[in-house]
């Protein structure tokens, strides 16, 4: 596991086995960063010459390797791209990822970035710790080098690193839960996971089985749950602390696998589907870290945990079933569950009179087409709490967009037979047309958003920043965000 503390040292006579500065770009070529000024003095000045050398353009994120021949007291330098001059804390946190990752298999690292504020400390301390994770449980060749073992921020400047090494670790946690197959992790497992995870950090623990389910009137879960062998389950975790005056509710969808159920998906959408309990994920990662660090506020989270299969007991387009609201829906597309899951959390969530809710799901393959794999959408009943969250969101290093809920879109969720459909006829709009059938099970009086993270939970290309390929652990700052938010 990485470890990371702060060091008042300087860098050019640091020992470590790596010692990672700074290069920014601009239209005067590449010039050191602060922090790497000492470095590229015992370098004899020519650090930017030898990064010129093998084309190295200083774009942030990139990284070069350059041996010290005996100049430092680190016999490599890592340099990493920070762009022009006036990069962003979100530019310097990636940075400090991609410097973690190209360090794979080093014992002890050095950074050397610029460090003279809080801000600075804090996003190269989680950008490294972000950037040095791996999932390497089910390697058997080796071939996966360990993570940097220790990392050292050269500064001195005073910032308190336990934020951050708890927010890294709620993170890194999901990021587990995303990529471990669906076969090592079905509704039951997931449960006894966040049972047992909530136990440890003092959560209240409450979980509902397929029983219990039916018989409180969880419909959704049970519908979409109903294929499978591995029957679903509702988990309920909850935080609270004597002096808090605000309380929030996070839902979060958890299907382990989705086939599609009965309208099959097909097999190239269905690869990855093992990162549809994201939401989930990220609810239960920031529960932990919320309790972690002690925030002044109570936060309450559902994990409406199923599995998506086709089968004999499976239900069927146009099924109709009661949901825990007392609306009925009529199913009329299987690969449409997410929604059915999560309205039965946000009604019980209603129960806790929470201050607001925030739902959190890989919802809608819409949200890849309009925004793209890296933002989320952001949907609410109230404009200025978008904002908010969108605001929050940014801040955390987690892009998002937010979208409207049109009215007239709200006709297409019709239904003949039952309260509304989870499905419109017409396909256009349907991140937006999802939405608005969430809010129609919002307990009235009551402050909501969603956000959308089909694209962001799960990153199917090469890693990037601190961004792995795989599981990413997206939402779960935003929610520890908003939480510290809302703290007394």
């Amino acid at each position: 596991m990485t470890t990371v503390r702060l060091m008042a040292s300087a860098p050019a006579s640091h020992d470590a086995d790596a010692l990672v500065v700074g290069v920014h770009s601009g239209p005067q070529g590449l010039r050191p960063a602060p922090g790497a000024e000492s470095v590229d003095e015992a370098l004899g000045g020519k650090l930017v010459e030898a990064l010129r050398s093998v084309a190295f353009t200083g774009k942030t994120g990139e990284v070069a390797k350059i041996p010290t021949f005996g100049a430092l007291s680190t016999p490599l330098v890592l340099a990493v791209g920070l762009g022009d001059a006036d990069g962003t804390v979100e530019d310097l946190r990636r940075a400090a990822g991609a410097a973690a990752r190209a360090l794979a298999g080093t014992a002890r690292a050095a950074f050397a970035l610029p460090a003279t504020t809080r801000e600075q400390v804090e996003a190269i301390a989680l950008g490294a710790l972000l950037g040095a994770y791996t999932f390497d449980r089910y390697r058997t060749n080796g071939e996966l080098k360990p993570p940097v073992g220790e990392i050292a921020v050269l500064t001195e400047a005073e910032a308190p690193l336990e934020r951050t090494v708890v927010v890294a670790e709620s993170v890194n946690l999901v990021r587990d839960l995303v990529n471990t197959p669906p076969s090592d992790l079905w509704p039951a497992k997931l449960a006894e996971l966040a049972a047992e995870r909530g136990a440890q950090a003092g959560l209240e623990v409450e979980v509902l089985d397929e029983t219990a389910l039916k018989e409180n009137g969880y419909g959704g879960i049970v519908a979409v749950g109903q294929g499978s062998i591995n029957p679903p389950r509702l988990v309920r975790l909850a935080y609270r602390h004597p002096e808090a005056t605000k309380t929030l509710a996070f839902v979060g969808k958890g299907i382990t696998f989705d086939s599609g159920g009965l309208s099959l998906k097909p097999s190239s959408a269905m690869d990855w589907m093992k990162a549809d309990m994201g939401g989930a994920g990220a609810v239960l990662g920031s529960l932990l870290g919320i309790a972690g660090l002690g925030l002044k506020v109570n936060v309450v989270g559902y994990l409406c945990l199923a599995e998506n299969m086709p089968s004999g007991t499976a239900q069927r387009p146009s099924d109709v079933y009661t949901s825990y609201s007392g609306k009925t829906v009529e199913v009329l597309d299987t690969d449409a569950e997410g929604r059915l899951v999560l309205v039965d959390g946000i009604a019980r969530a209603g129960e806790d009179e929470p201050d607001l809710i925030v739902d959190v799901a890989t919802l809608t393959g819409a949200q890849i087409i309009a925004l793209g794999w890296r933002t989320a959408g952001v949907m609410a009943n109230d404009d200025a709490f978008r904002t908010r969250v969108v605001e929050i969101a940014e801040r955390a290093g987690e892009p998002s967009w937010p979208m409207p809920l049109p009215a007239e879109l709200r006709k297409g969720l019709d239904s003949s037979v039952a309260d509304i459909a989870n499905l419109p006829s017409e396909r256009w709009g349907s991140m937006l047309v999802a939405g608005i059938f969430l809010k129609e099970f919002v307990p009235d009086g009551v402050t909501w958003a969603h956000i959308d993270i089909a694209g962001p939970s799960f990153n199917k290309t090469d890693p990037y920043g601190y961004t792995p390929k795989g599981g990413t652990g997206a939402a779960t700052r935003t929610l520890i965000g908003l939480a510290e938010e809302y703290a007394g």
